[in-house]
C-alpha cells in the first residue's frame, strides 16, 4: 500500500465518505489528479463495496481532445472497468462555466443510467483554496467561504480534499501512470487559472508560503459555522421545516416571530438543505414575502421561486412542476383500460392502475379509488371543472375543493384530475365524485396515486 493510499484509506473511514457500497461513477479528465483518484479508489473499492464506472467528458473545445478520451478508455480497460464517453461538442469559444455545467449534467445522466449511488471527483486541497479565494473576491458569506464539501447532493463525493496536487502528481509518477496535462489549466485567460497561476503566487510572495494554509483554515472555520446553522434548524420545531426533492417550506408564523437577522439566517440554512444558494438580499425578500397574503409569489432566479401558501412559505424549482411522461405540456392523456396493469407519471405524481373487483364501498378522500370500465384520463384542472361529491349534494367546483384542501395556487394548476370526457370522476386524496361508481364486486379498475414516489394515506392491499 502506497503512503498516499494509506492516508486516503484512513481519511475515507474517518469522514465516512462512502456510507454503504454501491456503484460509483469516477469522473476522469485524464489529468494527474483524476488519474490518481481512479487508481486510489480502484484499490479501495473492494473493501468499500464499490463498483466503479469510469466517466470521461470530451468538451470538444480543443483540437485533438478525442485522443485524451481514448487514453482514459485505455486506462479503464487496464483496470477492467466499464467506460462512459460524453462527447459534448461545445466548441472553442465555450466558457469555463458552460463547460462545467455541461460536464456535470452529462455526469448526472450517467449516474442515473447506471443507477449509481455516488459521483466521485478529484477536487483536492489546492482546488479548495482557489475556490475559497474566488468566493471571497465575489463577496460570498460564510456558507460560500466554507468551500466545497466532501459530500454533497446528488451523491457527489470529493475524497481528495485533504490532499494537495503535489501529493497526487507524486502518486501517479511513482505508479508510472499515463496522464494528460491540459494547457487550459495554466491559461490565465480563464479566471480559475488566473487565480492559480497569477494571484495565488502573488499572495504567497507577499504574505509567505503559509497564506494558502491560512485560506484553508478560514474555509474550515466557515464550514463549522455553516454546519452550526444547519443544526440550528433541528432545534426550531415551531419552524416546521419540510424538505422534499423539489425544495422546502416553513411555517411563516414562526418566521414572522424572529428578528430579521435570524429569519434571514434560518432561510439561508434551509435553502442550502434544499440545494439552493440563497443570498442575503433574496432571503430578506422572502422574509417580506412571508408577511403578505396567501398566493403571492416571488421569483428567486434560475428555476427557483417562492410562494405564500396559506400558513406556509414554499420555495421550489419552478421547472419541477412540469408534466412528465403522462402528458407532454400538460395535454390530456387518455389511458385505455384493457384488463392490463399500467403506470405513468403526471408531474410529481405516479399513477398506477390494474383490474380489480370493486369493494363494498368507496371512501371520498382516499388516494385509491375504483372506476367502472371504459376509457378514462388524467389531466390538468380546466376552467369550470366541477363534481358532485360522493355522499354529497350539489356540484362543487374542483378549484374550491383544492383550495379547501390547502393546495397552493401553483400546485393547483398541476394537480391530477381523473375524468371521463367532461365528467370529473376523482380528485386524488381530496374527493371522489358520485359519478360512474362501480357496483360492489363487479369488474373495475383500481387506481392508485402517489406523490414524490412515496406512499399516500390509503394503503389498502
Amino acid at each position: 500500500m502506497t503512503p498516499l493510499l494509506s492516508r486516503l484509506r484512513d481519511h475515507v473511514a474517518r469522514r465516512r465518505l462512502f456510507v454503504g457500497g454501491g456503484t460509483a461513477v469516477v469522473a476522469v479528465s485524464g489529468g494527474p489528479d483524476s488519474v490518481a483518484l481512479l487508481d486510489l479508489v480502484h484499490s479501495l473499492a473492494p473493501e468499500l463495496g464499490l463498483t466503479l464506472v469510469v466517466g470521461h467528458a470530451d468538451h470538444g473545445m480543443q483540437a485533438g481532445s478525442s485522443s485524451v478520451g481514448q487514453a482514459v478508455a485505455a486506462l479503464a480497460r487496464r483496470y477492467g472497468l466499464p467506460f462512459e464517453l460524453g462527447e459534448l461538442h461545445l466548441g472553442p469559444d465555450a466558457t469555463e462555466t458552460a463547460a462545467r455545467r455541461a460536464r456535470y449534467a452529462w455526469l448526472a445522466d450517467v449516474r442515473r443510467r447506471r443507477a449509481a449511488r455516488y459521483l466521485v471527483t478529484a477536487h483536492h486541497r489546492d482546488d479548495q483554496v482557489e475556490t475559497i479565494l474566488l468566493r471571497l473576491l465575489r463577496g460570498s458569506g460564510p456558507a460560500g467561504l466554507a468551500g466545497m464539501p466532501a459530500r454533497a447532493r446528488g451523491g457527489l463525493v470529493r475524497p481528495l480534499l485533504a490532499f494537495t496536487h503535489h501529493d497526487l502528481v507524486e502518486h501517479v509518477a511513482a505508479r508510472g501512470l499515463p496522464v494528460h496535462h491540459d494547457p487550459a489549466n495554466r491559461d490565465p485567460r480563464h479566471l480559475r487559472s488566473w487565480v492559480r497561476t497569477v494571484l495565488l503566487p502573488l499572495v504567497s510572495a507577499r504574505l509567505g508560503a503559509g497564506a494558502r494554509d491560512d485560506l484553508a483554515r478560514a474555509g474550515r472555520a466557515a464550514a463549522l459555522e455553516r454546519r452550526a446553522w444547519d443544526r440550528v434548524l433541528r432545534h426550531l420545531p415551531d419552524l416546521e421545516l419540510r424538505l422534499d426533492e423539489h425544495g422546502f417550506d416553513v411555517a411563516r408564523g414562526a418566521l414572522a416571530g424572529y428578528d430579521n437577522a435570524l429569519a434571514v439566517a434560518v432561510l439561508r440554512a434551509a435553502a442550502r438543505r434544499a440545494g439552493l444558494v440563497l443570498g442575503p438580499r433574496r432571503a430578506r425578500q422572502l422574509v417580506r414575502l412571508a408577511r403578505r397574503p396567501s398566493g403571492r409569489r416571488q421569483a428567486l432566479g434560475g428555476e427557483w421561486a417562492a410562494e405564500v401558501a396559506f400558513d406556509r412559505i414554499r420555495v421550489s424549482r419552478a421547472g419541477a412542476r412540469e408534466v412528465g411522461e403522462v402528458g407532454e405540456g400538460g395535454e390530456v392523456v387518455e389511458v385505455v383500460v384493457d384488463d392490463e396493469r399500467g403506470r405513468a407519471r403526471f408531474g410529481e405524481f405516479r399513477v398506477e392502475w390494474s383490474a380489480e373487483p370493486a369493494p363494498e364501498r368507496l371512501a371520498r378522500g382516499d388516494w385509491t379509488t375504483w372506476i367502472a370500465g371504459g376509457a378514462w384520463e388524467v389531466r390538468r384542472l380546466r376552467p369550470g371543472d366541477a363534481l358532485v361529491p360522493l355522499g354529497g349534494v350539489g356540484h362543487r367546483p374542483v378549484r374550491r375543493l383544492l383550495m379547501d384542501a390547502r393546495v397552493s395556487r401553483s400546485d393547483r394548476a398541476h394537480y391530477p384530475i381523473v375524468a371521463r370526457g367532461e365528467t370529473i370522476l376523482w380528485v386524488p386524496g381530496i374527493c371522489r365524485s358520485a359519478a360512474d361508481l362501480p357496483r360492489p364486486g363487479t369488474p373495475a379498475v383500481r387506481v392508485d396515486v402517489t406523490k414524490h414516489d412515496e406512499p399516500q394515506a390509503d394503503r389498502r392491499a
